[in-house]
Order: C-alpha cells, then structure tokens, then sequence
C-alpha cells in the first residue's frame, strides 16, 4: 500500500505524523454517495488517505454519484486504496480505532470521539494508525471490531441515533483535525490507556504492526488449546477478554515477540512423546 500520501493544507504542511500517517477505512460501504461524501469529509479536515474494504461498486471511484458528492475531493476518491479485507486494509498500521453504533460488552476500549483523538494523536507520532467505519446498515462485526486497538462510539441522540457514514467520518476526522493542531495548547489529559501505552515518557520500543499482533494472538490461542486452558467447542469469550487486555497495553514488537516465545514453548512443552519439537 503506498504511504506517501501529502495534505494540501498549509496549516498542517509542517507537521510530521498525524495528517500523514492517519488512514481512514471504509468496510464495505454500499452506496458510493457515502463513499464520495466521506472524501469530501476528509479533505475539509486536512487529510487525505481514504482505504476501501471489498466495496459493494467495485469501481466506486469513478462512479458519478461518488464523484458528485465528492464536490472537489475528487483527487481523495481517486487515489483512494481498494483492497479485499481489513487485514489488508491494516497492513502496516500499529494502533487503529473503530467506530461502532453501538455500546458493546466485549471488545477494545471504548472512548468518546474526542479521546479517542486524543489517544490517536499520541499514536500517530510512532507510525501507522486508522480509523475504521463499518458498513452503512450491518456496522462491523465483532471480528473486525477485535482487530481494532480501540473503540470510539459518538453519543448521539438515543431517541434517534442515526448518523450518516460521511456524517461520522465528519465527525472523527473534526476531532483529530482539533488533536493534531493542539500541539503546544492546554489540552485534556489522554485516556489513561492512552498514557499507559505512550510509556509515560519513557523511551517506547518500536509498536508492534497490526498483522504482528494477528499472529500473535493465533499462535496465543493455539497454545491455550494446547494446554487445554482453552476449550476450542466452547471458547466463551477467553480470546476476546485477552485482546482487550492486550489492546490497553499498546503492544511493542519487542513484547509480542515474547508472547510469541511463551506460546512456542508451551507448544514444545505439550507436545505428546516421539513427537517431532523442531
């Protein structure tokens, strides 16, 4: 996927991190007004990476609607990256926060827009990060949603809560847009997950990549079963409950390299006698 992706707004020219290595990715979008009103969105706001998960009109860029909506984002519509899946979309990206419709039980954390932007513009300066939006009438799925690092939810009217794809992406990119700019004003504190995983000023390693984490909670699962922590028939919720823990934390590529080596030897450990440990 190619990164090198520049905002044309002279306010933000000189800001390294955050306009720049922000993504915003679509999962699925139906209908390609939405997808040309949320380049419209981006653009107003200063950024300009726009991803398209496995959308409904394969050619949505060029589609008059989307076009016409885009109202002079088209260079953000046509440049946007389409791709078949959410890993693919996340490739790369180290911390990502999801916008989900509705409270949830289990999951990442789950912020307000404001502080999720507050612990996006943390994030940004150490790489890679996204927000995700899901499909206008399904939303994401749980699945996606674990993928995340976080969750943002906009605390709309409960009466009547229905919000616009565009209209949403309006709304987080606004408050990044405000988070990015406030380098050096008095700001609200990050989210404590946020500060935990910044390292209250300590030296950070390098963050660990979304596919890094993926492989590491496979790996995590299959030796869980393995040491039959982990009843594959009735799973209840245990991996959930472990990647929210780990999605507090903001995993370093150090720290997942050492997961990885616990679930290695307990894979070693478990393996039945004559078996081959290489």
């Amino acid at each position: 996927m190619d990164h090198t992706h520049h905002s044309s707004d002279p306010a933000v020219a000189d800001l390294r991190g955050g306009f720049t290595s922000t993504r915003f990715v679509l999962v699925e979008p139906s209908h390609p007004g939405n997808v040309g009103a949320a380049a419209r969105a981006l653009k107003t706001m200063g950024f300009s990476r726009l991803v398209l998960v496995s959308p409904r009109m394969p050619h949505v860029q060029s589609d008059p609607e989307a076009i016409a909506m885009a109202s002079g984002a088209d260079d953000v519509l046509a440049s946007a990256h389409v791709v078949p899946t959410l890993a693919d979309a996340l490739s790369g990206v180290h911390w990502s926060v999801a916008l989900t419709a509705r409270l949830r039980e289990y999951g990442p954390p789950q912020w307000t827009p404001r502080a999720a932007a507050g612990a996006a513009h943390e994030q940004a300066m150490h790489g890679e990060i996204a927000l995700v939006f899901g499909n206008e009438r399904t939303g994401l799925s749980n699945e996606d949603v674990e993928r995340c690092s976080a969750l943002a939810h906009i605390p709309a009217n409960p009466a009547y809560s229905s919000l616009n794809l565009a209209q949403a992406v309006q709304v987080l990119a606004y408050e990044l847009r405000t988070a990015y700019l406030s380098d050096g004003e008095a700001k609200p504190a990050a989210p404590a997950a946020a500060q935990a995983s910044a390292g209250q000023g300590e030296p950070a390693g390098a963050r660990a990549a979304s596919d890094e984490i993926e492989s590491m909670y496979a790996h995590l699962e299959s030796a869980l079963v393995a040491l039959e922590f982990l009843d594959p028939a009735n799973p209840k919720k245990l991996m959930s409950r472990l990647r929210r823990l780990f999605a507090r934390s903001g995993l370093e590529r150090e720290e997942v390299n050492i997961v990885r080596g616990i679930a290695k030897h307990i894979l070693l450990k478990t393996k039945p006698p004559g078996g081959d440990a290489s």
